[in-house]
């Protein structure tokens, strides 16, 4: 396992694991990022992730990025 933030541009990956605290992880689950699910990074910018998934583009700062292991 790894986080999302050592994912290559362009693959798709699934994830493993998310972690942090309660809060963090609802809020993460609430934007799609739950075990099994499949996470595309599109782009990195000054170590935020930008993500595809579900159908949707997620922006996400690189500490939350952290916590979501592939």
């Amino acid at each position: 396992m790894m986080p999302l933030t050592m994912a290559k541009t362009g693959e798709t990956n699934s994830i493993k694991k998310v972690g942090g605290k309660p809060e963090t992880r609802q809020f993460l689950e609430n934007l799609g990022f739950v075990p099994g699910s499949a996470v595309t990074v599109i782009t990195q910018n000054g170590g935020n992730v930008i993500a595809h998934i579900r159908e949707s583009r997620v922006a996400i700062s690189r500490e939350m990025a952290m916590k979501i292991m592939i």
